[in-house]
C-alpha cells in the first residue's frame, strides 16, 4: 500500500514523478528514435508513390499510338465520323450514306385492356406453358425462343421474362397507350426473307398482345459507297471497318458525300509526351528536394508530454524542422536518381534519323540546381512528329535488350531497381510485417527495447513507492513514540 506524505508532511507523488522523469529519459530517446523511423518510413513510401505514377505512365509512352495517333475530320460530322489507327494512311476519301441499320419494332394495333400488375389467369389471357417466337441468325436461319408461362404471371412479369432470355429482343408494356412493345436489341437485316420476329397465327401474340407481322417496322441494314465507287456496301450496324479506319453513321447524306482527311495529330502526340515529361520532372524535383532540405539535429520527435504544453501550431511548426532532412544522403535515392539519367543521357542504336533526345528537342536542364530535369523544344519535338513519328517510336520504345534499347525501357528498367531498393528498405503500403523491410526490423527491434523498459520502470516506480512508503512508517512510528514520551513526562511533573 502506497503512502503519500502523511507523516512527513512530503509531496511523495510529486517527488516519485519526478525521479521517474529522470528515469524515463531513455525510453524517451528510444521512442523519439521509433518516430524518427516511421517517418523515414513513410516519406520512402511518399516517393514510391510518385515513382508508381510515373511508372504507370509508361505504358502509353511504349504504344505507336503515341507517336502516330491519326485525326479523321469529316466535312459532315453529324452524319459520318471515323477513326483511325497509326497504320492508317493519310489523305482524303468520301463516304456516301443512303440508309442507316435500324432496329426491327412491332406494337400492338389496339388498345389492350389488361392490368398489368394481375395475374394473366385471372384475367382469362393466361397463355399455355409456354409463348414461341422466332427470330434470326448471321446465316438468316430462324432460330426458335420459347418462354415458360407461370400461374401467377402478370404482363409484366411475362414480358420481362421474354426481355431476359439471351434472344436480342425486348418486350415491355406501355402504360400511357395500353400496348405492348416488342422490339429488337440488335440493328440489322438478318431475314431477308420477310419479318425480324415472327410467331404463329392465332399464337399469344397476335390474339392477347395485338400484334400483326405485318405491321413490323425497321430491320433494315446500313447502305453506303465509299470513294463514289458506284458500289453499294452494307452493314448490319451503323458502323462499319475498312483499311483500318472505322467509319461510324449517325445519319443519312442526301445526294452528298461526307468528305473525310486523315492527318497525323500531332498535338496528341506532343500532349502525352509533356504529360510524361512533366511527372519525370516531378519525380526528379521531389527526390533532389529531400536530399537538399536541412537537418535540424536539435528539435527531435516531440514526447506526448511535450505535446500537451504546446499548441497546434506550435507543434505543426516543431515537427515541420524535425521532419527536414530525414531522407538526406540516403543512398538508394541518390543512386536511383543518376541511374534514371543516365537513361536520357544514353543513346539508341535505332538504324533510324533519330539516336538521342537532343535531336527531337528534348534535353536537360543546364542549372545544376535543376538536379537533370528535361527541357523540351516544343517545336522541335513537333516537327520530329510531323515527319518522321515511327523514328521517334523507335527511340523511346525499341524493347530490344541490346544498344537499341528504347529509352522509355531503360528508364523502366532504373525505375524499377529504384522502386526495389526503395521497397526493401522501407516496405509498401501493402507490407503488413515489420520483417520484411530494413526499417521495420530497426522498429521492432525498438517496441522490443521499448517493451522491456516500460517494464523495467514499472520495477523501478515500485521501488521508490517502497522506499518512501518504510520512510514514512519510520516517520510514523517515531511520532508516535515521541508522542508517548512526551505524554509520561508530561504526567509526571503533574
Amino acid at each position: 500500500m502506497r503512502i503519500g506524505g502523511l507523516a512527513s508532511g512530503m509531496d511523495i507523488d510529486q517527488l516519485v514523478n519526478k525521479l521517474m522523469t529522470a528515469e524515463r529519459m531513455p525510453l524517451d530517446k528510444m521512442q523519439q528514435d521509433k518516430t524518427l523511423l516511421e517517418w523515414k518510413r513513410d516519406s520512402f513510401r511518399e516517393i514510391n508513390t510518385k515513382l508508381s505514377e510515373l511508372d504507370n505512365l509508361m505504358l502509353d509512352m511504349k504504344l505507336s499510338k503515341t507517336y502516330n495517333p491519326k485525326t479523321i475530320s469529316s466535312s459532315m460530322e453529324g452524319a459520318v465520323t471515323a477513326t483511325g489507327t497509326p497504320s492508317t494512311s493519310n489523305g482524303t476519301f468520301e463516304m456516301k450514306v443512303s440508309q442507316l441499320a435500324s432496329n426491327a419494332i412491332n406494337v400492338s394495333q389496339n388498345e389492350l385492356g389488361i392490368d398489368p400488375t394481375k395475374t394473366l389467369e385471372e384475367q382469362g389471357k393466361l397463355p399455355g406453358e409456354k409463348i414461341v417466337f422466332q427470330t434470326y441468325n448471321e446465316n438468316g436461319e430462324a432460330v426458335n425462343h420459347e418462354v415458360e408461362v407461370k400461374a401467377d404471371d402478370t404482363l409484366n412479369s411475362l414480358l420481362k421474362r421474354v426481355t431476359d432470355q439471351d434472344n436480342n429482343v425486348r418486350a415491355f408494356y406501355d402504360s400511357g397507350t395500353d400496348k405492348v412493345i416488342m422490339e429488337t436489341t440488335r440493328t440489322g437485316d438478318y431475314n431477308p426473307n420477310g419479318n425480324e420476329i415472327t410467331f404463329a397465327a392465332g399464337s399469344f401474340f397476335d390474339s392477347v398482345l395485338q400484334m400483326d407481322q405485318a405491321n413490323e417496322k425497321g430491320g433494315q441494314n446500313a447502305k453506303f459507297e465509299y470513294n463514289n465507287s458506284g458500289l453499294e456496301m452494307e452493314s448490319k450496324t451503323n458502323s462499319y471497318k475498312m483499311n483500318g479506319i472505322t467509319f461510324n453513321f449517325t445519319d443519312t447524306t442526301g445526294n452528298e458525300s461526307a468528305k473525310m482527311t486523315v492527318t497525323n495529330d500531332v498535338d496528341a502526340s506532343v500532349e502525352k509526351i509533356m504529360k510524361f515529361v512533366d511527372k519525370y520532372n516531378e519525380v526528379v524535383e521531389m527526390i533532389n528536394d529531400v536530399q537538399k532540405e536541412e537537418r535540424h539535429r536539435d528539435y527531435p520527435p516531440l514526447t506526448e508530454e511535450q505535446k500537451e504544453e504546446m499548441s497546434e501550431d506550435e507543434i505543426e511548426r516543431w515537427e515541420e524542422r524535425a521532419k527536414s532532412g530525414i531522407l538526406r544522403g540516403e543512398t538508394s535515392l541518390t543512386s536511383g536518381l543518376f541511374d534514371m539519367r543516365q537513361s536520357w543521357y544514353s543513346s539508341v542504336e535505332t538504324s533510324g534519323e533519330y539516336n538521342s533526345l537532343t535531336q527531337i528537342g528534348i534535353t536537360t536542364s543546364s542549372n545544376y540546381l535543376d538536379g537533370g530535369k528535361l527541357i523540351v523544344d516544343e517545336d522541335d519535338l513537333r516537327a520530329a512528329l510531323e515527319e518522321n513519328p515511327a523514328d521517334v517510336q523507335k527511340l523511346f520504345a525499341n524493347s530490344s535488350e541490346g544498344s537499341d534499347r528504347g529509352i522509355i525501357n531503360r528508364l523502366e528498367d532504373s525505375l524499377d531497381r529504384t522502386m526495389n531498393t526503395i521497397g526493401e528498405r522501407a516496405g509498401t503500403a501493402t507490407s503488413t510485417t515489420l520483417e520484411s523491410y530494413t526499417l521495420g526490423k530497426r522498429m521492432k527491434d525498438l517496441n522490443t527495447r521499448i517493451s522491456a523498459f516500460e517494464d523495467r520502470l514499472t520495477q523501478v516506480e515500485t521501488r521508490y513507492w517502497n522506499q518512501f512508503t518504510a520512510m514514512e512508517k519510520a516517520i510514523s512510528r517515531m511520532n508516535n513514540q515521541s508522542a508517548q514520551l512526551m505524554s509520561q513526562f508530561g504526567g509526571g511533573m503533574m
